[in-house]
């Protein structure tokens, strides 16, 4: 099982996204996502959370919001425990990151994106400001089978 961090750094109307495109055997590869990682060895989720973006933005966060856990079942890949936040508050310069390309990306127009199927559930969940949720996705391959929303089986349509 692994643990991980997502965040979604937002400004005005657009959210920071990692165009990841430079790894090779990137399970995200040529997807568009948050910034974020894995859990180190004695770290908590928000020190992931913190030294990831700062990794891979030179951004350092000051105001964070811990969103959500997104648990991801998948038919390739080992189970993973992703710890999801947003931040509206930071300081530094944006610096290149060496496993893609970053972009402020206005929130209206990511649908025209690269996405992870479940992406967009949260994605959606976060914009309407939902409470804190747990939200649990299964893969086969790229495609999402099942969503399933604070234990209640969902259907995209219902979001």
């Amino acid at each position: 099982m692994q643990l991980t961090t997502l965040c979604y750094i937002e400004q005005e109307d657009s959210y920071l996204l990692l165009h990841r495109v430079s790894k090779k055997n990137d399970a995200n590869k040529d997807k568009w996502i948050g910034v974020g990682g894995k859990v180190e060895a004695k770290e908590s989720p928000e020190d992931c959370l913190l030294r990831e973006v700062k990794e891979e933005t030179g951004l350092t966060l000051t105001d964070y919001r811990f969103r959500g856990i997104v648990t991801f079942v998948s038919d390739q890949f080992e189970t993973e425990y992703m710890f999801l936040y947003t931040a509206d508050g930071y300081y530094g310069e944006l610096s290149s990151c060496k496993e893609g390309n970053l972009e402020w990306i206005k929130k209206n127009e990511m649908n025209r994106l690269n996405l992870w199927e479940g992406d967009k559930i949260f994605l959606e969940l976060l914009e309407e400001d939902a409470p804190f949720f747990s939200l649990k996705l299964s893969y086969e391959g790229d495609r999402l089978m099942e969503a399933v929303l604070d234990g209640k089986r969902i259907r995209k349509k219902e979001i």
